[in-house]
């Protein structure tokens, strides 16, 4: 049996061998089950960020695991919100639960140096929580020495990068759903998954500066996706992962 950077394809002797000393870092991907638009499929909020951290991981020595596939409920400025078929999502209280018990097993393990990598914006401040909820309950039993962090891919996005994928001017990150980033990146990582000849083009998706709940479904484009994707391209896909695989690499150097 080789050696992997996924936990879930190592034997667990193996894997106590190379966390049990708590200097390994172990990577959470967390997404979301959520329509990206008839051009795609739904799982990019779980494929981007779990293969994002398998690249980091090579690099940096580090172990990716198995990625919660659920996440919280889309919300419509976001992600089109949560009333479209397919999206199938979480309370918060759920979301919250399964990052702090999931984070107090890798401590049980022995890791002390955690990453929670987000793929699923609306998942932010519940990760937040289930972090705080776990360091507070590792506290309890006597463990101190535990460093967690969160990234979001996007955020390692360069400003340089941004003017190159986004010539004509870039609309910004609250209505990309779905639209050229994250269909570039599948289609460098999972082409399969893509079928550009359904992208609907479309103007950007105009949203009230407030939120408004139950929501109105006529403010969400019909395509589901909050931009157009016509754009996008493999070569821009490849682009945004070195430049992400790259920055989130040094940024866990720092941290750690």
């Amino acid at each position: 049996m080789k050696d992997s950077v996924h936990i879930s394809e190592l034997a667990f002797t193996r894997y106590n061998e190379l966390v049990k000393d708590g200097e390994t870092v172990v990577m959470l991907p967390v997404g979301a089950l959520e329509q990206h638009g008839p051009h795609m499929s739904m799982n990019p909020d779980v494929l981007i960020p779990t293969a994002i951290s398998e690249r980091v991981a090579k690099k940096a020595g580090a172990l990716v695991a198995p990625a919660i596939t659920y996440g919280y409920k889309s919300q419509q400025q976001s992600g089109g919100g949560n009333h479209l078929p397919g999206t199938t999502s979480l309370d918060g209280m759920t979301v919250t639960a399964t990052i702090r018990d999931v984070i107090k097993e890798f401590a049980r393990h022995g890791a002390r140096k955690i990453v929670l990598m987000n793929g699923h914006f609306e998942n932010s401040m519940f990760i937040v929580e289930g972090i705080d909820l776990a360091l507070r309950e590792l506290r309890w039993d006597g463990i101190k020495n535990i460093r967690v962090s969160i990234i979001s891919y996007w955020d390692f996005v360069l400003e340089d990068t941004i003017e190159k994928i986004y010539p004509d001017g870039f609309t910004g990150w609250d209505i990309e759903h779905g639209g050229v980033l994250e269909t570039s990146i599948m289609l460098a990582l999972y082409p399969q998954f893509v079928d550009m000849s359904k992208v609907v083009d479309h103007d950007p998706a105009e949203f009230p500066p407030y939120d408004s709940f139950p929501v109105n479904p006529e403010l969400t484009p019909p395509s589901g996706t909050l931009s157009s994707a016509k754009k996008a391209t493999a070569e821009k896909g490849n682009l945004l992962i070195e430049v992400c695989v790259n920055g989130i690499t040094k940024a866990l150097d720092d941290m750690f």
